[in-house]
This record gives C-alpha cells, sequence and structure tokens, in this order.
C-alpha cells in the first residue's frame, strides 16, 4: 500500500504506483440520477408549457394542453422527490435544481398568465420579487456554506400557488363572490363578481408566500449569525495556535 507521505522508490522499466487518493474521483453517480433526470425533465417542459399558454391557446381557444402540460411539469416535483428518498439518491445537486425548477416554472405561470390578462402586474411583480429575494438570501448563506431547508409552510405555499394557476389555466370552475370585490388587496389580485376558482386559491397562496418569505427570513438570519459565529471563533482559534506554534 502506497501512503500519500511515502517516498517512492522507482525502479527503471517499472512504473510508480500511483496513490488512490490521485485518482479522479468521478460524480457522474451525483448527477445521472433518476430523480434528477425527471427534475431536468420538467425544466425542459417549462418553455413548452408557457408557449402553449401563451401562443397556441389564445389562437386556438383551448387550455387543455397548456392546463395538461402544467400539471405534469408540477406534478412530477412530488415524484423526483419520492423516488429519490425512495432509493436513497438524495444528491446535493438535487437539492438545488429540484427547488429552482418550481421557481421557474411558478415564474413563467405567473409571467403567462399575465400576458393573457388573467393575473395583475402587482401580483406578477411581488411573487416574482419575493422568489428573488429568497434566491438571494439562499446565495448569501451558500457562501458561508448554509442552507435553509424547505419548511412545511413553503411547501404548502408552492402546493396551494401551483393548484391556484392550474385552475387559472383551464378557466374553470367559475364561482361568485360578489362581495369580494372590496377586498383590502383587490388592488393586488383583482376580484370580480365572477371569477375562476384559481383566482381565490391564488389569493391565499400570495397571502401563504409573504408568510413564508418572513419565516425564511428569520431562520435564514439565525443561520448566517451562526455561521458568521463559527467563522469567528475558527479564525481565533487559528491565531491563539498561530501564537503558540
Amino acid at each position: 500500500m502506497v501512503l500519500p507521505d511515502e517516498t517512492l522508490v522507482v525502479t527503471p522499466g517499472r512504473r510508480a504506483p500511483v496513490a488512490s487518493q490521485d485518482l479522479p474521483v468521478s460524480h457522474s453517480g451525483d448527477v445521472f440520477t433518476v430523480p434528477n433526470v425527471i427534475t431536468v425533465t420538467r425544466l425542459a417542459l417549462v418553455p413548452v408549457f408557457y408557449w402553449f399558454l401563451v401562443y397556441a391557446a389564445p389562437a386556438s381557444g383551448r387550455n387543455d394542453v397548456a392546463f395538461v402540460l402544467f400539471t405534469l411539469t408540477a406534478a412530477t416535483d412530488w415524484l423526483d422527490g419520492l423516488i429519490a428518498r425512495r432509493t436513497g439518491r438524495v444528491t446535493a445537486i438535487g437539492k438545488v435544481i429540484d427547488p429552482l425548477v418550481d421557481r421557474v416554472l411558478i415564474a413563467s405561470a405567473l409571467i403567462g398568465l399575465y400576458v393573457v390578462g388573467r393575473v395583475s402586474l402587482p401580483l406578477l411583480v411581488v411573487l416574482v420579487g419575493r422568489d428573488v429575494y429568497l434566491l438571494y438570501g439562499a446565495w448569501v448563506l451558500e457562501r458561508q456554506g448554509r442552507r435553509v431547508p424547505v419548511t412545511v409552510l413553503g411547501k404548502v405555499t408552492t402546493a396551494v400557488l401551483l393548484t391556484g394557476f392550474a385552475s387559472l389555466i383551464w378557466g374553470f370552475p367559475l364561482i361568485s363572490l360578489g362581495a369580494a370585490t372590496g377586498w383590502p388587496l383587490a388592488a393586488v389580485l383583482p376580484i370580480g363578481a365572477v371569477r375562476p376558482l384559481g383566482t381565490y386559491i391564488v389569493y391565499a397562496g400570495f397571502l401563504l408566500s409573504l408568510s413564508a418569505a418572513v419565516q425564511y427570513t428569520v431562520i435564514a438570519r439565525r443561520v448566517y449569525a451562526e455561521a458568521v459565529a463559527e467563522s469567528r471563533r475558527t479564525a481565533g482559534t487559528g491565531a491563539h495556535d498561530g501564537r503558540h506554534a
């Protein structure tokens, strides 16, 4: 056995043994897993869904293809997570790209629904801005080597928003809530006398998203403070050891 710190004596005509630590390590098994392939497929379906929602559906007057593509893309989020946990193939890259695909899908649905006139611009700005804010916070924590896990409230928020968007894309069922026109957030989410059920589900998701943003902010601030404190302790220990070396 050859250890990394051993001195090698090489006999002429013979190749020196190579330490196992010097061999390249392949991480392809962490990338090309079934859950990750499903996640990447979901990402590839997003622009296809957007095209059908914004261009094909208005031209044909049919929302069924856009609805099926969106529902399929949203539902497989549950599938790839289930397979990853059941097979023990939860990878670091999967933890990053899976929630990112959710954010891209939500942003695409919001922009598409705004283009076809089913959600308001303030709602689009607030929800997309909220996701950009959370992604920035995740990037700041990542620089400290930390990550905030997805909370139950965050998962519920995503599920409610996706359900609401699916209903808005389909356009049914229609319900009447005449008194809702006087709600305080009518400027953010205009609500008329007769609207698709998805309008009100998205309204609930909007409120949940703000609550989740507050929750993530509180957790992230605590995690960031712990990371900074640990870095300072490590730096202090290193300096102390250097003085006594």
